[in-house]
Parts: structure tokens; C-alpha cells; sequence
């Protein structure tokens, strides 16, 4: 039997189980896919936790997953444009990709290019999206200097390269240990903690523009310290804050559709977008990849593969 990721209350890591499952059937307009590659993220932790309880509650015993990468298996009822074997990227909305096999909306899927690896295609959905309507969000032109908090993790790492594509300079806030990577990628590094307003203004050589905050704790305040204004502000994890100073808050809600994917898949394909792998796991390890995760410390993505 395929297996899949399941908790059955909210809590910590540890209600995550490895459990068999039924076959699952696609139904009109829908199809199967054997995953081969799906990214975890952030929010499928603050789901398992209840942080999102009232929002968005969660029926137990449930699945958890959106991002996905894999070959087509099945066809439902009218589907057309697809084929068995096809390899497709892709992402749910029903929290089932931490799976061997998920059912998933055709029109959700796109195809891979040959030349992205399943980690790469498999982690595009929620960081991808999320970092394409961050950059949009706050209008950015060439020649604009903006800050990315949280540069190095797996959204940061994504929002700084589609800003250098965009011909902005961009200033990336992260731990010293992955000042190498940013510079590498055209990105002027700058340490977190004590002192990092100053920092950033030395940095920037000037105005700040535009401030992408990946991180929360406490960046929206500093960019209006530094005289951004709050239209060209957008955070991504930080909603109070956006609340209370009236900036942007956009994500991977507006930005979470199959034709971005694709635009993102192009970039990966042409090399002017690096997918950041920091580990992969199997898919039994799950308890181990997410503990990994909520360090908040890796360079990229985490990846699940089934086993």
C-alpha cells in the first residue's frame, strides 16, 4: 500500500506518523501523481501546531503537504493535455503532497522541463510563488536598493535572485555562515542582531527603497526605520505587524497558481534561477526533515522523497 504523512491532533513534531493508505482515486478533471520530490515549509509546521486553528482548521486525521513533483499515474474523467508518464510539477491545496501518491486538480499541474532535478521541481510551489508576488509586491525597478531579511532560507534565497533579475541591488540580511552564497549570487550580505540598521545603511550607500521581510521579529518596524515607505514594504510571515503599520502582506495567496510555476520552471530550466537544496530526507524521516527545519538556520529547501 502507499504510504503518506498523517497526524491525527495538533502538537509537536512528534504526531507526525508514516502510516499506509488507501490507493487514492482521481476523480473528474484530476489526476494522480507518484510523487518523487515535495518540499516542506514553515507553514505546514504552524498548521500542525493549531497556529492556524481558527483560519484554517484541520480534519483529522490529516495530511499535510502542497509542493509536489512527479509522473503522472492516472487520469480521471476529462482530462485532456496530460498523459501517463508524463513528469509534471505541481501543488495541492488539500495537504496530501507529503505522500507517495497524490491526487491533484490538472489544472494545477504543469510540466517540468528535463533539465530541473525533483528536488529543484518539487520545492518551486510555495517559496517560488511566495517570492514572486514578494518582488511584485513591492514594485521594484532597476536601479532600486531593497533589504531581504531572512535572505538564506528557503523564500529569502528566491526573492534575492528575482531581484537581482529585476537589476536591483539587493541587500541580504542572513548568519554570517551563508555570506558566501549571497555574494556569489550578486547580493551584498549583511549580518542579523546587534547593529544591523547601521549595517544596512552603510551597506546601502544611500535611500533604501524597498524591504522584503522573509523573517518576522521585528523587520517591518526596522524598515520604516530606515525611511521605507510602507507601500514599497511587504512581509511575508509577519501579519500583526503589516496590520498595525499599513504594509503590504503579500504572498504565496497571490501568487500560488500554475502559470507562475511555470514562469518559475523556465527560470530554473534557463539558469537564471537557483533552486537551493540544503537536505533531502525520505519520506519515513519526516519527523527528522521537520526538526530540521524549525531550526530556521538552513541555506534553501528541505525536501521529502518517498521512499
Amino acid at each position: 500500500m502507499p504510504q503518506a504523512v498523517r497526524f491525527d491532533r495538533y502538537g509537536d513534531i512528534d504526531v507526525l506518523q508514516v502510516v499506509d493508505v488507501e490507493r487514492p482515486v482521481p476523480g473528474p478533471r484530476q489526476v494522480l501523481v507518484e510523487v518523487r520530490a515535495a518540499a516542506i515549509n514553515p507553514g505546514e509546521a504552524s498548521v500542525r501546531k493549531g497556529l492556524f486553528a481558527k483560519s484554517w482548521p484541520a480534519t483529522f486525521p490529516s495530511g499535510e503537504g502542497s509542493d509536489l513533483a512527479g509522473v503522472v499515474s492516472e487520469l480521471g474523467p476529462g482530462v485532456t493535455g496530460l498523459r501517463v508518464g508524463d513528469e509534471v510539477i505541481g501543488f495541492t491545496n488539500k495537504r496530501a503532497s507529503h505522500a507517495k501518491l497524490v491526487v491533484v486538480e490538472a489544472s494545477d499541474l504543469t510540466p517540468k522541463p528535463p533539465g530541473i532535478s525533483w528536488e529543484a521541481a518539487g520545492s518551486l510551489f510555495v517559496a517560488g510563488t511566495t517570492a514572486y508576488a514578494a518582488v511584485r509586491a513591492v514594485s521594484l525597478r532597476a536601479g532600486d536598493t531593497v533589504v531581504v531579511s531572512g535572505a538564506a532560507g528557503g523564500v529569502g534565497t528566491l526573492v534575492v535572485q528575482l531581484a537581482r533579475n529585476v537589476g536591483a541591488k539587493v541587500i541580504g540580511v542572513s548568519s554570517k555562515e551563508h555570506h558566501d552564497w549571497l555574494e556569489a549570487h550578486g547580493v551584498v550580505p549583511v549580518a542579523y542582531g546587534d547593529g544591523v540598521a547601521e549595517r544596512i545603511r552603510s551597506a546601502a550607500g544611500g535611500r533604501v527603497d524597498a524591504f522584503i521581510d522573509t523573517f518576522g521579529s521585528g523587520y517591518v518596524k526596522l524598515a520604516l526605520d530606515l525611511r521605507v515607505t510602507p507601500d514599497r514594504i511587504n512581509t511575508i510571515i509577519d501579519f500583526a505587524a503589516a496590520e498595525k503599520y499599513g504594509v503590504k502582506a503579500k504572498g504565496n495567496a497571490d501568487g500560488g497558481n500554475s502559470q507562475v510555476v511555470a514562469e518559475l520552471a523556465k527560470l530554473v530550466a534557463d539558469g537564471r534561477l537557483e533552486i537551493p537544496i540544503a537536505r533531502i530526507y525520505p519520506l519515513s524521516e519526516v519527523q527528522a526533515a521537520f526538526r530540521d527545519l524549525e531550526q530556521r538556520h538552513t541555506l534553501g529547501k528541505i525536501v521529502l522523497r518517498p521512499d
